[in-house]
């Protein structure tokens, strides 16, 4: 990951209802979630909600699918993966400090 993205990634992020969304979708897993439901459990207005949606998937956090009438929206789990890893980049010096979860964790 280059610098810039992840300033793009943490400047989406840096946002209540967008990071409220992104873990809202990392919740959902795999299957992802519609943009009505994701306005419903967030209470958030569906003008808000695309705006929202459109800075997350311009900083390549989530993907989105259109199955039938609805897009369904997911968590870019190698993207996050790949913030994570560039933030731990050389942590404590280049030994390996990072928590064991973080390290196993492959969604």
């Amino acid at each position: 990951m280059q610098p810039a993205e992840a300033i793009a990634a943490l400047g989406a992020l840096a946002q209540e209802h967008r990071l409220a969304l992104f873990r809202l979708l990392v919740q959902a897993g795999p299957d992802g979630m519609a943009a009505g439901r994701i306005a419903a459990e967030l209470d958030v207005p569906n003008s808000s909600l695309s705006f929202h949606l459109a800075q997350l998937g311009k900083a390549g956090l989530i993907e989105q699918e259109r199955q039938h009438r609805s897009i369904i929206y997911r968590a870019n789990y190698a993207a996050m993966n790949a913030l994570v890893a560039y933030l731990m980049e050389n942590c404590c010096g280049g030994a390996s400090c990072a928590p064991a979860t973080l390290a196993a964790a492959s969604c």
